[in-house]
């Protein structure tokens, strides 16, 4: 048109702008605190700080109540207050070293140390049954005097070395492919595990047995063993268990005590009773630390089988769930490690340890609130007793070494540790980063990454 702006062309048309509107979820303070928190959680290094920080947590608060549980007894028996926290806190020393060294091994020496642990433990487990040697704890032939007020339990030894030679077996027979022939499954794992508990069972200690059996269970669930060949052998094992209860009755009195909210005749379930009258009587945030009183001579083994008893007294039940939060963690880091390895010896070595944790702990704790019958088992990590401590915070040292071992997990701690990750400026006055080289690292890491990591 004649005296248009546009010299006769049409006018362009404008483009008309939607009004924005936010993604759902976007203003969600719940969701987007949902979104981190998954996001934290599906990171490389996850496993690795949960075992390590729940391990130290559980350790440190065993530490803290068995000083708090095992004063009374102490003085009872004319020793010094501390003297079980100070033997605890030798053995703590010693399975920190045993940790460390453990989580530094790699998986090769991990796998040479199968066989030479098997055969110590099978050693010293025969040598228990020696007159002389051997002695008695509690009616129990398992424990060897080391000399004064120091003791083994050769029997805790044969967990690890029942989980890091059966993974070894195991992961053996699964790079042959012979693992789908049931024959080679069995044979020779589970005749050795036979043999393991029956040099337990000369002893008198069932609570053992039962860990050790719930390992080769959870070995053989990790192997793909059918449900008819895992039926078979859990049908033996609960065959051979019954026999055993039914034939001892101190075994018959603990399995009656399961619920009992009475001492009942001659005080055959006082031990479970007191258990649940200290943790009855803790509330929400107990009685504080140190005041329990079913510690003063009330409550049996207060700080070795039923430390969590204590523990719910003195801490209530912010502190009892604490733990089981702890353990919790732990069996999940545990989980995730053997299923996102490649390596048949640690997912079998890292599912083993897992299942011993786990089990050891719903075992006891199941005890001390009278779901289960009492089996003479300490809580992993927490409970009085060097011999148990020792190889659980090995077999603890397996799995950080497991985590770390992880593709995605050595590229993040490479990123978060570089080496001489800094070069000096033209004029000296200070350090500058090199870009280049961090750049470099998130490819890496990137390109390193498993299938399973996001």
């Amino acid at each position: 048109m004649p005296g248009s702006r546009t010299g006769g062309r049409p006018p362009a048309q404008r483009t008309v702008r939607r009004p924005v509107t936010p993604r759902p979820g976007r203003d969600n303070p719940v969701l987007r605190l949902y979104l981190r928190a998954r996001k934290a959680w599906d990171r490389p290094l996850t496993a690795y700080y949960l075992i390590l920080g729940g391990s130290l947590l559980v350790t440190v608060l065993g530490l803290v109540m068995v000083y708090s549980a095992s004063q009374i007894t102490a003085l009872q028996k004319s020793l010094p207050g501390s003297f079980f926290f100070r033997k605890q806190l030798l053995a703590a020393s010693i399975g920190a070293g045993l940790l460390l060294a453990a989580s530094r091994m790699p998986v090769k020496l991990h796998r040479a140390l199968a066989y030479p642990i098997l055969a110590g433990a099978v050693f010293l487990m025969a040598l228990v049954q020696v007159p002389g040697i051997g002695m008695a704890v509690n009616g129990n032939q398992n424990w060897i005097s080391l000399g004064g007020s120091f003791q083994i339990q050769p029997s805790e030894f044969g967990k690890l070395a029942l989980v890091l030679w059966g993974a070894d077996l195991l992961a053996r027979k699964q790079d042959k492919k012979l693992l789908t022939q049931w024959k080679h499954m069995l044979v020779p794992l589970v005749p050795a595990s036979f043999m393991l508990l029956g040099l337990i069972m000369l002893g008198g200690d069932m609570g053992t047995a039962i860990i050790l059996t719930a390992i080769l269970f959870g070995l053989l669930w990790l192997a793909g063993a059918p449900t008819r060949l895992f039926a078979g052998v859990l049908a033996v094992a609960a065959t051979i268990g019954v026999i055993l209860i039914k034939t001892s009755p101190n075994r018959m009195a603990r399995l009656q005590c399961i619920g009992a909210t009475d001492p009942g005749p001659g005080d055959a379930c006082w031990q479970a009773v007191h258990g649940i009258y200290a943790l009855a009587s803790g509330g929400i945030f107990g009685s504080g630390l140190g005041a329990s009183v079913e510690k003063w001579g009330q409550l049996p083994e207060a700080h070795t089988d039923f430390i969590f008893a204590v523990t719910g007294e003195e801490l209530g039940l912010a502190g009892t769930l604490s733990v089981l939060a702890l353990f919790a963690a732990l069996g999940y880091a545990g989980i995730r490690v053997a299923g996102r390895t490649e390596d048949p010896f640690v997912r079998y070595a890292a599912g083993g340890v897992t299942t011993w944790i786990t089990a050891q702990a719903v075992i006891n704790i199941g005890a001390v609130l009278g779901l289960l019958p009492i089996a003479g088992v300490p809580l992993p990590l927490f409970s009085y007793g060097g011999s148990a401590l020792l190889p659980t915070m090995f077999a603890i040292g397996l799995l950080i070494a497991f985590a770390r071992d992880e593709p995605a997990a050595r590229a993040a701690l490479a990123m978060r540790h570089p080496r001489f990750g800094r070069k000096r400026g033209a004029g000296g006055s200070g350090m500058v980063r090199s870009p280049r080289r961090w750049n470099t690292m998130r490819r890496r890491a990137s390109a390193a990454r498993s299938s399973g990591e996001r």
